[in-house]
């Protein structure tokens, strides 16, 4: 069994492409108003939206030579 840290969301290419947009182009923590139009453009649910920019956020800090979750970078 795969942990949740694991496990990949199941998406279209366009859903994956609209969430890549706003990820790079509008914003890498989208609060709550901003994830909800975003799950609604995406026909997702917002757990789900949510999750997908918990773990993209996490990729892109390790890409970038930072902790993968929040905090300091002089933690």
């Amino acid at each position: 069994m795969a942990s949740s840290g694991t496990q990949r969301l199941q998406l279209a290419e366009d859903q994956i492409r609209i969430l890549e947009e706003n990820f790079s182009k509008v914003t890498k923590h989208p609060d709550d108003t901003t994830l909800m139009l975003i799950s609604a453009e995406c026909e997702l649910p917002e757990e789900q939206t949510r999750e997908w920019f918990r773990l993209r956020n996490a990729l892109w800090r390790q890409q970038e030579g930072l902790p993968a979750e929040l905090g300091s970078v002089k933690d």
